[in-house]
Parts: C-alpha cells; sequence; structure tokens
C-alpha cells in the first residue's frame, strides 16, 4: 500500500485511506490474522474506517523489525538522530491542519479548541527533543589518580509505548521524541478508539527516518498490548492509561524486570482562596477542568475548592462561562465542545452523572446545550455538569470520571483545604489561587502533586517535567529528566592507566 504524503484536508477520505494497515519495517502491512474493527465518528456514530486487530503475530513481526533497525540507529551520533527527530518535527508541522481535522473526525475534540492545538503540540515535542542529542553525555568520577574512570549514557534498545485516546498525539510524542533520540526503536500500540492519525504520523515521520526505528501496531489490550509487553526484545514499557491497566501492565513488565514509564489517573483539586483574582481563576477553572475535551483528561481540575466568601460568585460565574461554549459538529470552527470518545464512556459519564444527582446535599447544574443538528441526533454529546453542595467524601468527588463533570467544594480553613486536596489515591496535578505569595510557597510544599501551578492551568509542554505520585503513576515524560533516566542506562568505564 503506497499513500500520498501531501498533506489532505479531507479527514473522511484520509480515514478510509488509512484503513485496515498497521505500519512498521517503514512501509504500512496488513494484519497477520486479516481481522479489523470500525473506527466510528462519535460526533454521528457512523463508521469512518477500520483498524487491524493487531495480535501476537503483529506484534513479533513489529518488534523483530525494531530490534534490526535499532542497531544502526543507535550507531549514528547522537546529535545526528536529534536532527532526523527535529526534522520530523518541521515536517510534522507542516500537516498540522491535516492531522488536527483527522483527530477531530475520529476522537470527537472540537477542531479549534482541542485537535489543532494538539496537533501543533505534537510537531513542537518532536522538535524540542531533537535539539537535545548533544546531552546525552556522561561524566568523569575522580576516583583514582590511576585510573580514568567515566560513565556514559547508552539506550536501552525496543521501547514499548501504549498510548491512550484523549490526546494520542501529544502522548504518543511525549515517549516516542525522547526515546527516538537516546537511540531506541519504538513500537507503538495505539488506541482502539483512536488509532488512525497516529497511523498517519507514523508514515509521515517514516520519510524522515530509517526503516523499523518508529512503528505502530493497533488493536486491543489482550490480544496486543499483553505480548507487546511480554515479548522478550522489548526492553523498556511507557504506559498511559487507567490505573487498573498500569497495574497490569507493571506486574508483567516485573516479570523481565524491566523498566517501566506509569502516567495513569487523577483527581485533580484547584484550590481558590478569597483573595483569588476571580477572572483569572475562572478561566482556570475552564482549562484546567478541560471542558474543551469534555473533561477527558488525567489532569482535569475536577475538585474545585473554593472558599466559602466567594464561592456562590464563583459557581454562577462558571456556570456562565460554561453556558456560552457551543456543543456542536467537532469540525466546525463554531464548536467549543465536541463529544465522548466512545459508547462505553459515554455511559460511564452518564452513570456518574446519575450518581451525582443522587448524591445527598448535591446540587446539579448543567451547562451549555446539547447541538439541534439532525446529522448529531446520534452523537455522543454530554452537557457539562457542575456539583455543589457535595463533600470531598462523595463518591462523585473521589472517583475519576474522564468526563464534563466537576464538583465545587466549600471550603473556610487552610489547613482543611490542603488536607481535603491531599486525600485522594491520586496525584497528578493541582492549582493553588491566590494573590499572596506565603499562602502560595506554603501550598506548592504541602500538596500531593507531581505538577502543581499557581494562579494558572497549563497543559502539558515541552521542556516542563510532567508525571504523577501515588497512583497516578511512575516516572516523568516531557523533560531532558525523561530522556536520561527513562530511555538510557548508564555504563561505568574504568581504565587503569598506571
Amino acid at each position: 500500500m503506497t499513500l500520498d504524503l501531501t498533506p489532505n484536508l479531507d479527514p473522511f477520505a484520509l480515514a478510509r485511506a488509512l484503513s485496515g494497515q498497521h505500519f512498521y519495517d517503514g512501509a504500512f502491512q496488513a494484519g497477520k490474522s486479516g481481522k479489523t474493527f470500525p473506527v466510528n465518528n462519535p460526533a454521528t456514530g457512523a463508521e469512518i474506517g477500520a483498524a487491524p486487530f493487531g495480535d501476537e503475530a503483529d506484534v513479533n513481526a513489529a518488534v523483530a523489525a525494531a530490534k534490526a533497525a535499532q542497531k544502526g540507529w543507535a550507531k549514528l551520533p547522537a546529535r545526528g538522530r536529534g536532527k532526523l527527530v527535529a526534522e520530523c518535527g518541521r515536517v510534522l508541522a507542516n500537516h498540522v491542519e491535516e492531522l488536527g481535522r483527522l483527530i477531530a473526525l475520529e476522537t470527537g475534540k472540537a477542531l479549534r479548541t482541542e485537535s489543532r492545538v494538539e496537533a501543533g503540540v505534537l510537531a513542537d515535542m518532536f522538535t524540542f527533543f531533537g535539539g537535545l542529542g548533544s546531552e546525552l553525555k556522561g561524566e568523569t568520577v575522580p576516583f583514582h589518580p590511576d585510573m580514568m574512570t567515566m560513565t556514559v549514557r547508552e539506550p536501552v534498545g525496543v521501547v514499548a509505548a501504549i498510548i491512550p485516546w484523549n490526546v494520542p498525539l501529544l502522548l504518543m510524542a511525549m515517549k516516542a521524541a525522547a526515546a527516538l533520540v537516546a537511540g531506541n526503536a519504538v513500537v507503538v500500540k495505539s488506541a482502539e478508539e483512536s488509532p488512525l492519525t497516529v497511523l498517519r504520523v507514523t508514515q509521515i515521520m517514516n520519510s524522515v527516518l530509517p526503516a523499523g526505528v518508529f512503528n505502530i501496531l493497533s488493536g486491543f489490550g489482550p490480544e496486543c498490548g499483553a505480548p507487546l509487553v511480554a515479548h522478550p526484545d522489548v526492553k523498556k514499557v511507557s504506559f498511559t492509561g487507567s490505573v487498573e491497566t498500569g497495574r497490569i501492565v507493571y506486574k508483567a513488565a516485573a516479570e523481565k524486570l524491566i523498566p517501566v514509564t506509569l502516567e495513569l489517573g487523577g483527581k485533580s483539586p484547584m484550590i481558590v482562596c478569597a483573595d483569588a483574582d476571580l477572572d483569572k481563576a475562572l478561566a482556570g477553572a475552564i482549562v484546567g477542568m478541560r471542558f474543551t475535551r469534555q473533561g477527558q483528561s488525567c489532569t482535569a481540575a475536577s475538585r474545585i475548592f473554593v472558599h466559602e466568601d466567594i464561592h456562590d460568585a464563583f459557581v454562577a460565574a462558571l456556570k456562565a462561562k460554561v453556558d456560552a461554549m457551543v456543543m456542536g459538529d467537532p469540525l466546525d470552527e463554531k464548536t467549543d465542545i465536541g463529544t465522548i470518545i466512545s459508547g462505553g464512556q459515554f455511559d460511564r459519564v452518564q452513570s456518574y452523572i446519575a450518581l451525582g444527582r443522587d448524591t445527598a446535599g448535591a446540587t446539579e447544574l448543567a451547562c451549555s446545550s446539547m447541538p439541534t443538528d439532525p446529522k448529531l441526533a446520534k452523537g455522543l454529546f454530554v452537557q457539562p455538569r457542575i456539583f455543589t453542595g457535595v463533600t470531598n467524601n462523595d463518591r462523585i468527588a473521589r472517583e475519576e470520571i474522564f468526563g464534563p463533570v466537576c464538583c465545587v467544594i466549600k471550603w473556610t480553613d487552610f489547613d482543611s483545604v490542603i488536607e481535603q486536596a491531599n486525600d485522594s489515591e491520586y496525584g497528578l496535578a493541582a492549582t493553588i489561587w491566590t494573590r499572596d505569595l506565603k499562602t502560595a510557597m506554603d501550598a506548592t510544599r504541602r500538596l500531593e502533586a507531581g505538577f502543581v501551578q499557581v494562579n494558572q492551568n497549563l497543559v502539558v509542554q515541552p521542556n516542563l517535567s510532567y508525571g504523577g505520585v501515588k497512583t497516578s503513576g511512575l516516572g516523568r515524560e516531557a523533560s531532558l529528566e525523561s530522556m536520561l533516566e527513562h530511555f538510557t542506562h548508564k555504563k561505568t568505564i574504568i581504565i587503569n592507566m598506571a
């Protein structure tokens, strides 16, 4: 199969052209079993394409190609690898509009507010890591005057990168760019809900990289992901997904004694103090809760603790802002909010909305309005919900929903609200909103999260170390640290000169 690398702005045509293929060993490859599964547009329910049902035979072929290619790739000078990875970023930047449209089609994320932005950060991530090739350096150690002692960084080998569906381009880039510059070959297992855009990215990157260095398989966890993690030639796993699946991946990797990076769930707290700039805090809540992504984010600020002095004003203003957001066709430039990714996730979100509605003392505020276009009647649209009157002990405030549902919880005592914010199994992200520097510094010290911000709610960016504590994961991504610590090992060399 061949496919033109010219940017294609018709996502429906591109989805059809990409259907039914893996990509490994430098070329599109049909699935060994011949089985496929449908890829649907969550805004209409229509089938837009298909993906191969990857299994152990596909895994064996892709890993073999990666292992063979990795040896030559690792021999290239690190800066040379970096230049090629940076060139991938430059080429991908020419495809931002194409990739944004395709990811909007298959995930239901709005093009203007989400998908086009993600495609741009994808290119930026490869460009950023491409410039870090010269940082793969060791140390000299003053061990003994008659011995020259030094360390060098070496790649681990073949890396398995297992990615979710909510921001597949960004999360693939965070793993792959770092691993590639470090001298590894990569086999990606895409999410079954969103396999097409990452497949197109792989094809584009293979126009720059040597064959077999960067590969992708589609399929489901038990049939494709499990044999990939268990494969004896896979020497590192980087996984983003649920806590439950993360535990399975961790156990399987432990059997082989290989390193694992895990970025898992979250129930992130946002603490708004009485002295906070209300306008900035409201804007931060909109971004932090990822309303434009239908709340489908592990860092979503779904627990918003607001001081009682400004609680009512904050809730009223937040509802008004979300009411003003437009739900509709993800490919329409007017749309702010798209859809939930799948029927299963739609049902899960609806069950939590019902749970919140039945929670003692809770008040449900439905925001925005459902689209009226008859073509979208079967779309997986959910009105964002704000629940007030709940406590941090209620299930809706404790369990990760991965949908447009947030709880606004009133507080009065600062020590108590810090304790509540930390009273969670998760520890991925947190924010504090205040004009007082002492309060801000105290909160950043005490909040149990790996990614803490003051008076802002930035999403993941290149060069900002990102990762969680507690059950939110192990390791860090998106930074020089992640490349060095997670995709290389350190070798000590001693030369006796006596």
